[in-house]
């Protein structure tokens, strides 16, 4: 193997990547036969892909043959995945020499090749049924059709048009989990499904070219405006760290400005994100002032969330995202405005929790710095992805159905196992070994489990991105290993696919929520009143029988409460309520037999226009600050009561804490509770209903006569911006 690294090595400066595309065409001088030589085992179009896999080694295909079949275990090689295997292995070498290049994602060449390894996936051997030798060769003819920037007239419009395209050649949601993650740029293995759902969105779950093509060129472009925004002269305003890279930035253009709020006022100004915080920089006289950091690493409990933001400080327009830590005195509101929608906002919160999110995972598993280098790596690639998919088709995918691997497994029902096979996955990476370790561990017996690599960081460092170094060039590229295994699933995909049923669920009872969301305070509290409308009516009834105004049923219920407490059942009371209610569910379990739940009738209140609806607010915010106001009399009440600022009330408390202490502390509690209900349900009684009124009476006005503690407002001085 390792004079075939040698091949590869001294080929690829001899040879373009272009050339090396070039669909098995015999046009070149230098193909020769044992390069195209077919294998029995394998379709048409397996053989084709396994035959432009040589000439890009430099292997002739009985050559790779003979490595899969010593290199790889026995299991790997069984009659039924012989011919799929066999592709994969040869697919995933050639990938890694096809990566090495920049520019490998503009290259249209190189999307053909990866789209025709998906479609041989699903075709590998020859008892399939077969198929054309090149799917992709239609997908060229329409490619020369199109303009300079690589986009297909289908996508002038919406991506709907896609499926009306080449209906018969398509690739499913296996094949592309296979293939496309074995270039980390194009797919990560935890949230592969998630993209391929979000590019077949509206083809039925099928992939075709024009859209996979669309997706790479999108994603070559995001990969090289993040290259840019690196360099001069965005960079210099900003004071970056060492391995810091720019992810996006947004406020550029004068009509789609960033606001910062800043108490009563917004000011413009240019929104960067990188790898390790947020800086804003305010829009001065034609210039940017000094950016303003907001850190995402560091450990500040930060707090990021969608916030409604306005003019004047009015909560009107949900446009916003805020952002909270212990290092700063008062949140910060960052507003992106638009006429239609939120999906500025929302893009800017996804990508800033991902950071926030990875470095989180970080300090959870407590990874070194080359763990830590490939965990930031991987979230920078699925921003790219994330914004690629955005830009090129205008999906925002659902937060169970994301392109970000660290907000997929924040959110979805049991992500935590896949944070936990992450770090067991990161732990045994080996980077800092010698070259002459690489290269002795490249050349052991791949029957053992398969070796682990900065899969991630390699990639975004063979894009042109400025990292820490942590590997050599050479042992870069000799020391290789994939996401994803030849004949195996990694423990990441496993850990997904276990949790896809869950996400099935948690996505439709989301559905269910979102539905009976209803608008309007009156509203929501008529709904509210229907659905505690059995407490309601218990507390009614209680209230009924301590009113007296049924003797005969008061009574009755008065000695059954008696005996309970008397007889010690006070306390079985709760384990019965608890039992009933498991009751009376699984009633309704058996009675129901799955059938759907009927809906729940409210009668909805007399429809009111926006200024009825903003009184009822304000008198609704008066009645709160009412019971707050009371609420604090009382606490300052209490406090003059503590530090006697009247003695003779004090004198009072004092006795009744004193009578009261000796109470607790020799009369059994359920006498307590006997008393307690006898004097609050016979307080109604006819008996002594007066003797009730004229002991509240003094309780009130003794309560009246306790002077409150006072209280001295200092106002801090506004140190805020006008």
């Amino acid at each position: 193997m390792e004079n075939g690294i040698g091949i590869i090595e001294g080929f690829i400066r001899q040879k373009s990547i272009t050339s090396l595309f070039r669909s098995g065409r015999k046009s070149e001088e230098e193909t020769s036969d044992d390069f195209s030589k077919p294998i029995p085992q394998l379709s048409p179009i397996a053989n084709s892909v396994v035959s432009r896999c040589s000439k890009i080694l430099q292997i002739p295909t009985e050559e790779l043959q003979h490595c899969f079949e010593t290199q790889l275990p026995e299991h790997a090689q069984h009659v039924s995945t012989y011919a799929r295997n066999l592709l994969e292995f040869c697919s995933y070498q050639a990938l890694n020499v096809l990566t090495q290049r920049p520019d490998y994602l503009s290259d249209k060449e190189f999307s053909l090749l990866t789209y025709d390894m998906m479609l041989a996936w699903e075709d590998p051997g020859v008892k399939s049924e077969p198929e054309p030798l090149h799917k992709g060769d239609e997908s060229c003819n329409v490619q020369e059709n199109e303009n300079e920037d690589g986009w297909s007239f289908f996508y002038s419009n919406s991506t709907n048009m896609a499926v009306q395209v080449d209906d018969k050649k398509t690739v499913g949601p296996e094949a592309f989990a296979r293939i496309a993650p074995a270039c980390a740029a194009v797919a990560d293995i935890i949230t592969v499904h998630n993209l391929f759902e979000a590019l077949t969105s509206s083809s039925g779950g099928q992939l075709h070219f024009f859209i996979y093509n669309k997706y790479l060129g999108s994603l070559d472009k995001v990969i090289k405006n993040a290259k840019s925004a690196s360099g001069l002269p965005l960079a210099s305003s900003l004071t970056l760290a060492e391995g810091e890279v720019i992810l996006d930035v947004d406020g550029c253009v004068p009509t789609q400005p960033v606001l910062q709020h800043t108490g009563i006022s917004a000011w413009p100004g240019r929104l960067t994100l990188t790898n390790y915080a947020l800086y804003f920089e305010s829009l001065g006289v034609g210039l940017y002032e000094k950016a303003v950091r907001y850190d995402l690493a560091t450990d500040l409990k930060q707090i990021i969330k969608p916030e409604l933001t306005g003019p004047l400080g009015a909560r009107l327009f949900d446009k916003a995202l805020m952002y909270k830590s212990t290092a700063i005195p008062e949140p910060v509101y960052l507003e992106f405005p638009e006429f239609k929608g939120s999906s500025r906002r929302d893009y800017w919160l996804e990508i800033s929790l991902e950071i926030l999110y990875a470095h989180k995972f970080i300090r959870k598993y407590k990874l070194k710095h080359t763990q830590q280098a490939e965990a930031l790596a991987k979230a920078i690639l699925g921003i790219y992805r994330y914004h690629a998919v955005r830009d090129a088709f205008h999906i925002c995918p659902s937060h169970y159905k994301t392109l970000l691997a660290y907000n997929l497994a924040e959110k979805l029902p049991g992500g935590d196992t896949i944070l936990e096979t992450l770090s067991r996955h990161l732990e045994i990476l080996n980077s800092g070994m010698s070259q002459d370790d690489a290269i002795e561990s490249s050349s052991v017996d791949m029957k053992r489990q398969p070796s682990l690599s900065l899969v991630s960081f390699i990639t975004l460092t063979r894009l042109g991105f400025m990292l820490p170094k942590l590997l050599d060039v050479e042992v870069e590229a000799k020391f290789l290993e994939r996401d994803i295994w030849v004949g195996k699933i990694n423990p990441l995909e496993l850990a997904v696919k276990q949790l896809k049923c869950n996400t099935g669920r948690a996505e439709a009872a989301q559905e269910t929520v979102n539905q009976v969301k209803v608008e309007g305070i009156d509203t929501n509290i008529a709904v509210m009143k229907e659905l505690l409308f059995p407490v309601v009516e218990l507390f009614q009834r209680l209230q009924f029988l301590a009113s007296w105004d049924d003797p005969f049923k008061s009574a009755m219920f008065l000695v059954v409460i008696c005996y309970t407490i008397f007889r010690g059942w006070i306390r079985y009371i709760i384990p019965c309520i608890f039992v009933s209610i498991a009751a009376f569910m699984i009633w309704h379990k058996f009675c129901n037999k799955g059938k759907p739940l009927e809906a729940f009738i409210v009668t909805a209140p007399p429809t009111r226009n926006a200024v009825e609806q903003l009184l009822s607010l304000q008198e609704a915010i008066s009645q709160f600050e009412t019971l707050v106001q009371a609420g604090n009399i009382i606490l300052l009440k209490l406090r003059a009561l503590l530090f006697g600022a009247l003695p003779q009330a004090t004198d009072k408390a004092v006795v009744f804490f004193i009578i009261m202490a000796a109470v607790f502390a020799f009369v059994p509690l359920w006498f307590l509770i006997m008393i307690v209900f006898l004097e609050a349900f016979t307080r109604e009684m006819p008996l002594r209903k007066d003797l009730s009124d004229r002991w509240l009476r003094r309780v009130r006005e003794w309560w009246i006569g306790i002077p409150a503690a006072p209280v001295q407002l200092i106002k801090l001085e506004d140190k805020k911006r006008k």
